[in-house]
């Protein structure tokens, strides 16, 4: 049987310019990251040790220095670019990215748009 590791990163919130109304491009919007990756965390397990592990908290720092400084129309624009960044980057094999844009909708909690790449074996 194969099994699969994950690392999360949930609710990560980060503020950019995003839309392709007029208004939208003169302000920053709250967009959130759920991503889920695939990674073996046997060897961080039994090392104990960082250099062994995916790096949460470098994966959110870079993702959130992106997705500042980038001015997209549209989420699923951005949440390509996010999902090449994570994978290419930190040799993520497999990842799913849910990226959410709430209040983007009136009268809707949030949208958002879910991306799968990879190979989880």
């Amino acid at each position: 049987m194969n099994s699969c590791d994950y690392v999360l990163i949930e609710g990560l919130e980060v503020r950019t310019v995003i839309g392709i109304y007029d208004w939208e491009r003169e302000i920053r919007q709250m967009v959130r990251l759920d991503l889920k990756m695939a990674w073996n965390i046997s060897k961080a397990a039994r090392t104990d040790s960082i250099e062994d592990a995916l790096d949460y908290k470098a994966v959110s720092k870079r993702l959130i220095s992106y997705v500042e400084a980038s001015s997209f129309g549209l989420i699923e624009s951005l949440a390509e670019e996010c999902v090449k960044i994570v994978m290419e980057e930190f040799y993520v094999p497999w990842l799913r990215l849910k990226m959410s844009k709430p209040g983007a909708v009136r009268g809707s909690e949030n949208v958002a748009v879910l991306i799968e790449r990879g190979d989880r074996n």
